[in-house]
C-alpha cells in the first residue's frame, strides 16, 4: 500500500527522503526562502510558506503527518477561553502562540493514521518538562493519539554524535517498536572527500583565535572550544551555527591548519545521498544541513511505523491505554 503524506516545517526534505519509498508527499510547508530552493531542487515543488497562514482545511488529505518542528516557549494561560476548536480549556490556551499548535491544529482536522514529529532532545527537559507534558497532553488526551517517544542517537548509523527525541503517534492504538540503532557506525572519515578546496582550511588568524579561546576556557574550568575529530570515530554534532567558524567539527590535516568541512560532507554526515543537489551558498548550505536529520534514522524509523500500520496488532487492553518508550 502506498500512503500519503505531508511534510510541515520541511527544512530542505530529510523526512520526507525517508518515507518517500512508502508513498507521496502530498503537501510542504517550510518558511525558509533559501530552504525552498535546495527543497524545489530536490522534489520539484515550492513549499507553502508560513504554516501560520495556511487554513487546516485546505490541506489535502494524508495519511501520515511528518514534522521537524521548533521547541518554542509555552504559556499556559490562567484562564480558560472558549476557542475555534471547542474546547473550553485546555488545548488552544496551553499551545496558541507556538508553532506545535499548528500541528495540533492540522492533526484534529485531517485525522491522519499516523504522525511523526522531531525535535531537540532538550524537548523533553524544557522548561523542568513542563513542555513535553503540555505536548504529550495534547496529543493523547485532546487528540486521542497513542503516542511513543524515544531519544536516539544518530551516531550508529552516521559518524556524528548526535541525540534527537523522535516522538511517533497513531490513531488507533496499535503497538510499535523503535528501531535498535548498531552501537558503532561508520568512522567520520569515510565520508570525507577526496579533493578539498583550500578555501575550507582555516585561516592563521582563526585558528590561534579558536585555540586561545579554548585555553581561555579550559583555564576557568569548563570546556567550551573547538572540536578537532577523530577521523576514525565520530564527530560533535553539526549544528546550524557550523557556518560561523566550523569550530564544532574541524578536521587535522597533515602539516597545515585544520580545515572545516564541505557542505558535501555536512550533507553525507547527516546520511543524505550523494544525488541530493546542493544550490545554494556554503553559508546556507551549511545552515541548512545543521537544521535537518539525519535520514538513516528517520528511514528506520519510517520501516517500523509502516509495519505497525499494517500489521494492525492492537495493545492488550484497547484503546485509552498510552504506550511511553524511552524516557
Amino acid at each position: 500500500m502506498l500512503y500519503k503524506f505531508i511534510d510541515l516545517f520541511a527544512g530542505i526534505g530529510g523526512i520526507r527522503l525517508a518515507f518517500e519509498e512508502y508513498g507521496e508527499c502530498v503537501f510542504s510547508c517550510e518558511w525558509d526562502v533559501k530552504a525552498q530552493e535546495t527543497y524545489f531542487a530536490n522534489f520539484y515543488e515550492t513549499p507553502f510558506g508560513d504554516i501560520r497562514k495556511i487554513n487546516e482545511k485546505e490541506i489535502p488529505d494524508h495519511d501520515i503527518l511528518l514534522a521537524g518542528f521548533p521547541c518554542q516557549p509555552f504559556s499556559i494561560a490562567g484562564v480558560s477561553k472558549k476557542n475555534s476548536l471547542g474546547r473550553a480549556h485546555g488545548f488552544l490556551d496551553e499551545t496558541q502562540g507556538t508553532l506545535f499548535f499548528d500541528i495540533a491544529r492540522i492533526i484534529k482536522e485531517k485525522q491522519p493514521q499516523a504522525f511523526l514529529l522531531e525535535n531537540v532532545k532538550n524537548l523533553k527537559s524544557h522548561d523542568k518538562g513542563r513542555t513535553y507534558r503540555v505536548i504529550k497532553k495534547v496529543l493523547e488526551n485532546d487528540l486521542g493519539y497513542t503516542v511513543y517517544d524515544k531519544i536516539i542517537n544518530a551516531k550508529g548509523l552516521v559518524p556524528q554524535n548526535r541525540e534527537r527525541i523522535y516522538i511517533v503517534g497513531f490513531k488507533k492504538p496499535i503497538k510499535f517498536q523503535f528501531p535498535s540503532l548498531p552501537d558503532k557506525g561508520p568512522a567520520l572519515r569515510t565520508i570525507l572527500e577526496d579533493e578539498v578546496d583550500e578555501k575550507y582550511t582555516l585561516s592563521d588568524k582563526l585558528w590561534k583565535y579558536l585555540q586561545a579561546y579554548k585555553e581561555k576556557h579550559e583555564a576557568k574550568g569548563n570546556g567550551f572550544g573547538y572540536g578537532l575529530a577523530d577521523l576514525d570515530s565520530y564527530s560533535r554534532t553539526l549544528s546550524a551555527r557550523y557556518y560561523k567558524d566550523g569550530s564544532e567539527i574541524l578536521i587535522p590535516q597533515k602539516g597545515k591548519n585544520p580545515r572545516k568541512l564541505t557542505p558535501r560532507e555536512c550533507a553525507r554526515l547527516q546520511g543524505f545521498p550523494d544525488s541530493f543537489k546542493i544550490v545554494v551558498s556554503n553559508t546556507a548550505a551549511y545552515k541548512q544541513f545543521g537544521n535537518s536529520v539525519a535520514v538513516p534514522v528517520v528511514r528506520l524509523i519510517a520501516e517500523k511505523m509502516i509495519q505497525a500500520i499494517e500489521q494492525d496488532e492492537l495493545i492488550e487492553n484497547g484503546k485509552g491505554l498510552i504506550a511511553h518508550v524511552g524516557k
